[in-house]
């Protein structure tokens, strides 16, 4: 294939481009329309479907390749993105064959997994989500996009915004939890961090609202799995954190692997148009997951790839991500009108715009920039802000008689267990560019932290997964011979997220054993727990003296972590995600509807005979080193007009001798409606800051739109009646008032 410049169209275009100087004035002239308009009038049909086609790239510890067969089709004008390539070097090199190479010029997208930081690895969503701070997420996004734009990338596969109630699935580690409202501003957040006002601008990068939808309800907690509910509880519960970022001008929706009302996502015309397109107005494009068209045969919903080719493209997909259907069968689709030119022609026009709005017709290689690579990944900025994030990203669980924080002249620490000095587990499951040899661990951090003021014996004591108890013995003599004892436990970085489902989510391996062996010895036993979700942990909640659930945190993990046991930071996580007392009792959620037979001392009521209801922790639960107390509610008015607003105040006090951060929580609940309504729903939060003795008063203010509902006939109403309002510091310890919505 001889090499070539720039077609003179192209430049011709680019030069009216050009005298325009801003995307607005652009779309207001019609200068991007009539651009798209004359390169699609010059593509054939091959040219067209490339550009519905992504491939992968492959980055390993050898260096980036891509397979020989690819290179010939990014040459030959049947690729129209590449994802899995990043630095500037290499996606310049890959870039420079797509517009040098081929007849039309067009510039590929580089897309990446990046969903918690680029090479910067900050806290696994989950934790991101406990810190509760909206500005701390979104500017974690703006980070992980400056680094990840730097090193060649236009595009994240994030947020994932799938509400999820099950803790045995692998995937909530990814997740926001199980609260729709949550969720949604987690991902107006994200959205916002990457995307930023101008997608022109260098540091800002197209996100992805995944995976649409319900992909976090897979029964049984196995992922891809079927997925099986009412469409009330999917408008409810499942789709509003979706809508929610439209309104943020999300640029791309990624299709979800399972079925739903026994149609794949991704051939889904329900989902992809009705809903996504013509409900909601989403003007962006669509992306499939890995391999989701070709899946829609196992699923036995289409019987070959050809016909699943033909169900996706109608349902709504524009890009095919690895599959290589479109490549292979939409030709011939259209050939036998069972696909119209038209319809591949409106998706050809949703990418190139995307690419049009990044700049990448203007300069294919302005993000491939080796210098802007060497000034701002991994920055010293950029790591400070990973270790305070992760900090804010901590849950205190359990702390029996303050045994936390430590002294700065504690003698002695036995740290003990699999995750003390464990580099490889920290930057956890979905970590993109992230080095794990660059994170700081646990004993790393307290002895950054503490130098020689401290004793530090340590001791494997056992490894996550191993039967083996030979370490036993010399943890047992480490715990002997030190004043406080610090146990980290939790799973392998693997064992959570993605295809990593367990049927049991108690701590694997040995470790419980081994922490019932330490705490015989009568010393402080302070657990630190490393993982991916929600475990079963009765046994150290009663057993242990303080609990800290600090999540897979990322590249400065060990800092972080020593800031919190010394008290340098004082703890304000709270939890995104119900925690179980056994498997038994999930799903357990916060916002379940009642019962005809709500829980009581009958025999005859909704209840287990060999547990409680309740959970271990609630959701929104979290601990402080300091305490908060909290006035009756006002009211504006206990009769809200149904045009009108309520407002709801609150004082909060900072009742103890340290500076904190609380996440104050409003919550309602409708008392009767057209159909049964959640005991409670979170409608509100705000996290403040306070110091010892200060007070502030926090206002909420509510308006029919937080108070209605996808209804029987899936209208979005708000019903007159009778509520409850709660204000409290989680969904378990509240006050309580009430009011009624008026006609």
């Amino acid at each position: 294939m001889h090499k070539k410049t720039i077609p003179y169209f192209i430049l011709l275009s680019l030069f009216v481009m050009l005298s325009c100087t801003s995307e607005k004035q652009d779309s207001s002239t019609g200068v991007m329309d009539r651009f798209i308009d004359d390169l699609m009038n010059q593509m054939t049909l091959e040219e067209k479907i490339g550009q519905l086609t992504l491939y992968t790239s492959d980055m390993d510890h050898t260096g980036p390749f891509i397979r020989d067969h690819y290179l010939e089709d990014i040459r030959a004008g049947r690729v129209g993105a590449i994802f899995n390539a990043y630095t500037a070097d290499y996606t310049r090199e890959l870039q420079r064959m797509a517009v040098e190479e081929t007849r039309l010029g067009i510039p590929l997208l580089f897309g990446y997994d990046v969903i918690h930081g680029h090479r910067t690895i900050f806290p696994i969503p989950l934790g991101e989500t406990a810190s509760w701070d909206m500005e701390a997420i979104e500017e974690s996004a703006r980070i992980a996009a400056r680094e990840a734009t730097a090193e060649g990338l236009h595009w994240t596969f994030s947020p994932m915004v799938d509400v999820t109630r099950d803790p045995r699935w692998g995937r909530i580690a990814e997740s926001s939890g199980e609260d729709p409202f949550l969720t949604a501003q987690v991902a107006r957040a994200k959205v916002r961090g990457y995307q930023g006002d101008d997608l022109r601008d260098l540091h800002t990068m197209l996100a992805t609202a995944k995976h649409f939808a319900a992909y976090g309800a897979p029964q049984a907690g196995r992922d891809y799995h079927t997925v099986d509910m009412s469409e009330l509880v999917l408008r409810n519960k499942f789709l509003p954190p979706f809508k929610a970022i439209i309104e943020e001008d999300i640029a791309t929706f990624m299709t979800a692997f399972n079925d739903l009302f026994g149609v794949p996502a991704t051939g889904s015309e329900y989902l992809l148009t009705q809903v996504l397109r013509e409900e909601w107005g989403f003007e962006g494009f669509v992306v499939t997951d890995y391999t989701s068209i070709n899946e829609m045969v196992p699923h036995g919903f289409a019987r070959d790839d050809k016909h699943a080719g033909e169900l996706a493209i109608n349902a709504g997909v524009d890009m095919d991500m690895q599959g290589a259907v479109y490549n292979d069968y939409l030709a011939e689709l259209v050939e036998e009108g069972k696909v119209s030119e038209a319809t591949i022609d409106q998706a050809v026009r949703r990418i190139l715009l995307m690419k049009y709005k990044l700049g990448l017709f203007e300069d294919p290689y302005r993000y491939s920039d080796p210098q802007r690579e060497a000034e701002l990944v991994m920055t010293e900025e950029n790591l400070e802000f990973a270790r305070d994030f992760s900090r804010k990203s901590i849950v205190l669980l359990k702390n029996d008689d303050n045994v936390l924080p430590l002294s700065d002249d504690v003698r002695s620490i036995a740290l003990i267990g699999p995750m003390a000095d464990n580099q490889r587990d920290l930057i956890g499951s979905w970590s993109a560019a992230g080095d794990y040899t660059k994170s700081v661990t646990l004993r790393q951090g307290i002895i950054n932290r503490q130098g020689e003021r401290t004793r530090i014996n340590y001791a494997l004591g056992t490894t996550v997964l191993d039967e083996d108890r030979s370490g036993f013995a010399a943890a047992l003599r480490a715990a002997a011979q030190s004043d406080v004892v610090i146990m980290a436990l939790g799973e392998h970085y693997w064992q959570s997220g993605e295809a990593a489902s367990r049927s049991m989510i108690d701590l694997p391996g040995l470790q419980e054993e081994l922490f019932d062996e330490i705490v015989k010895l009568g010393k402080p036993v302070i657990v630190v727990l490393m993982k991916g979700r929600p475990l079963t942990l009765e046994n150290l909640d009663e057993k242990a003296s303080a609990i800290l659930e600090t999540w897979f945190l990322g590249t400065t993990t060990g800092d972080a972590i020593a800031d919190v046991l010394f008290g340098d930071y004082n703890p304000s996580g709270k939890l995104p995600v119900t925690y179980p007392r056994n498997v038994g009792q999930i799903p357990i959620f916060y916002n379940a509807r009642n019962t005809g037979r709500p829980k009581s001392e009958g025999k005859f009521t909704s209840k287990y005979l060999d547990v409680s209801n309740s959970p271990l922790y609630p959701f929104g639960y979290g601990l402080s080193y300091t305490t908060f107390d909290y006035s009756d509610i006002r009211l504006s008015t206990t009769q809200m007009p149904i045009n009108g607003t309520l407002e709801a105040s609150v004082t909060v006090t900072n009742t103890g001798d340290r500076f904190g951060e609380e996440v104050v929580q409003l919550y309602t609940r409708q008392l009767v409606g057209s159909i049964t309504r959640p005991l409670m729903e979170l409608r509100g939060f705000e996290k403040i800051t306070l110091d010892p003795g200060e007070s502030r008063e926090v206002t909420f203010e509510l308006t029919w739109k937080d108070l209605a509902f996808y209804n029987a006939n899936n209208q979005f109403r708000a019903e007159p009646g009778e509520f409850h309002l709660f204000i409290g510091t989680s969904s378990a310890e509240v006050k309580q008032t009430a009011f009624s919505l008026m006609e």
